[in-house]
């Protein structure tokens, strides 16, 4: 049996304060609301009940953010996706930012298990004067505990990730466990089986100033993070760059989830700041 989930989030203003009416169809749902920063900022905490995305399942998220309306989404733990005995396993993710609007969306990793059939499609769509946050972190199987993705046997599974800003950034492709040549080349993956992309983007051209500042953050915490001598399994092979002048990206490939997304969370915590002169507030549930 197959499971269709939908939940749509509607962001608006309460005075000051970021409200959100959700609305869900199977399991897929909104575990808490909170305002750990105050009324400025809503934090959703997302889950799926099931606790993982098999052959067949289709889960989708809406997001509408209206005008001024600043919300954080993550989950308590990572998606995965798992072996599909023929039918792929499908996420969408769309969210619409009105002028004015903030969005962070850090769900934690995504694990593609092995012979997984999978499709996460990520869509944001900004008005002028909106901004956003967002990564993704996808682990190609558990390889400390010895599942690799691309073992023997499992030559079948394939991911297929699209990350979408309409206009201004694509990013769309498909990783397949047979194909050595992508998992293993210098020019591909490089050996490694975890993948990190952080980005900040926005409705408009950002100012030069301001792309040149969030570069220097991110690398800044990437020169501090990468001392010659750090262990092999836990470097992170990481570059910032702007494709667009509305868009910054960093880019990561490691070994294992954890030391990339310590990297990442305190990159997003340096943007949060010279972007948006708001401290970082992590997540509670990042900590249990």
């Amino acid at each position: 049996m197959s499971w269709h989930g939908h939940l749509s989030l509607n962001y608006s203003r309460d005075g000051e304060r970021t409200i959100a009416l959700d609305r869900h169809n199977g399991p897929l749902r909104v575990l808490q609301r909170l305002y750990p920063e105050g009324d400025a900022v809503c934090h959703h905490v997302l889950v799926h009940p099931p606790g993982g995305i098999v052959g067949g399942d289709v889960l989708e998220v809406d997001a509408t953010l209206q005008a001024g309306t600043h919300a954080l989404i993550t989950t308590p733990g990572a998606t995965r996706f798992y072996r599909s005995s023929g039918a792929p396993a499908r996420q969408s993710v769309t969210a619409r930012l009105a002028p004015g609007a903030r969005l962070e969306w850090l769900p934690l990793e995504t694990i593609a298990y092995q012979n997984c059939l999978a499709d996460n499609h990520l869509r944001f769509e900004l008005d002028a004067g909106a901004e956003m946050i967002g990564w993704d972190l996808l682990a190609l199987g558990l390889p400390a505990a010895a599942q690799h993705f691309d073992a023997p046997g499992c030559e079948q599974g394939r991911y297929t990730q699209c990350v979408e800003l309409p206009g201004v950034w694509l990013e769309r492709g498909t990783v397949q466990a047979h194909d050595r040549l992508l998992l293993d080349s210098p020019l591909g993956w490089a050996g490694h089986r975890v993948m990190g992309t952080l980005w900040l983007a926005a409705g408009s051209a950002l100012a030069p100033q301001r792309r040149t500042a969030l570069l220097e953050a991110a690398r800044g915490v990437i020169d501090a993070a990468q001392p010659p001598d750090v262990a092999p399994t836990t470097a992170c092979h990481v570059g910032a760059t702007s494709p667009h002048e509305q868009v910054v990206v960093v880019r990561a490939l490691a070994d294992r989830v954890e030391p990339l997304m310590q990297m990442l969370s305190t990159i997003w915590g340096q943007w949060r700041e010279t972007a948006w002169q708001r401290p970082p507030c992590p997540p509670r549930v990042w900590r249990t």
